[in-house]
């Protein structure tokens, strides 16, 4: 079979983001070593959209179109332009948090993307979902890309390899289109030397989800469910504090008193109320869904590495 050489001297890869939230897996792309060109987001939450605008009117991300419905996505526009196709397709239908309903549920988005894929034939699509995918529905998005003539492979890989404190563990599939290979793809000199290792000693602990979501609204993503400053939503401050806990709960709640009414005089006091953090619930359901950029790196670099 003949391979045909894809040419990366001159432009960028580029790429299309499916469920794109705030955009972890192409900021993964980043810290991996591979600059890239985003040509398109498709994105159906406001508040996640929101959040990918005001990225691009800081400078944080080049511009691009967002697309809010991938049922509609005109992939026929982009068809032989795109290099790679990204996507944290909905975890809903494999979550063990939730009822598993596989391809009888509704945000069952497989088969759109499997379409686009088909329609769009980039030269590579990389994907992450939950580890719940691996015992329902990963033999079938398997079969279908082979099927389409991709060569695959896929990995479990977690957040706390990468540094954080919580293990959120994702599998990521790799699909490279059988008879090209990708050029732009170079592996580091040694593991110690991959960027996102780098960065992940470099950066807080803490921050590894939570800063990739700031800047939607004025304030800092650092206010994020913090429990009473811990970093950390739920963490206990009982342990060997010698009574601060007490008087920091005294202290939150003499501000309270002087500040608010109402509400807040009914709230408990669990160390878990965020006073003046706006969009919270929009915040915290962002996150939720995140890909951790540094886990994103890593996957790709490591599956890159098997496809070679």
């Amino acid at each position: 079979m003949e391979i045909n050489n894809v040419d990366t001297t001159k432009e960028l890869p580029t790429v299309i983001a499916f469920c794109a939230g705030y955009g972890g897996i192409e900021r993964g792309l980043d810290l991996a070593g591979l600059e890239h060109r985003v040509v398109a987001y498709v994105e159906i939450e406001a508040y996640a959209i929101a959040n990918l605008v005001s990225k691009m009117e800081t400078g944080q991300l080049p511009p691009a179109p967002i697309y809010t419905d991938i049922k509609t996505f005109p992939s026929e526009v982009f068809r032989d332009r795109v290099d790679i196709i990204t996507g944290g397709y909905p975890c809903q239908p494999f979550s063990a948090a939730g009822k598993r309903k596989g391809g009888d549920d509704p945000r069952h988005l497989w088969p759109y993307i499997r379409k686009h894929v088909e329609t769009i034939r980039p030269v590579q699509c990389f994907f992450e979902n939950v580890e719940g995918h691996i015992s329902l529905g990963l033999n079938s998005v398997i079969s279908d890309l082979e099927e389409d003539g991709y060569s695959t492979t896929w990995g479990i890989f977690s957040a706390r390899e990468v540094g954080a404190p919580h293990q959120r563990k994702r599998v990521y599939i790799m699909a490279d289109r059988n008879g090209v290979r990708c050029n732009w793809w170079k592996l580091p000199d040694t593991a110690s030397q991959r960027p996102v290792e780098i960065e992940a000693q470099q950066r807080p602990r803490q921050s590894l989800v939570r800063s990739e979501a700031e800047g939607c609204s004025g304030d800092s993503g650092e206010n994020v469910a913090d429990s009473c400053g811990k970093g950390l939503q739920g963490s206990s401050s009982s342990r060997n504090t010698g009574g601060k806990e007490q008087e920091s709960n005294d202290k939150l709640a003499t501000r309270r008193s002087s500040t608010q009414v109402g509400a807040w005089s009914t709230e408990s006091r669990v160390g878990r109320v965020v006073d003046g953090c706006t969009n919270r619930v929009d915040r915290i359901r962002l996150l939720g869904n995140a890909v951790v950029p540094q886990t994103a790196a890593k996957a790709y670099s490591v599956l890159s590495e098997r496809m070679l």
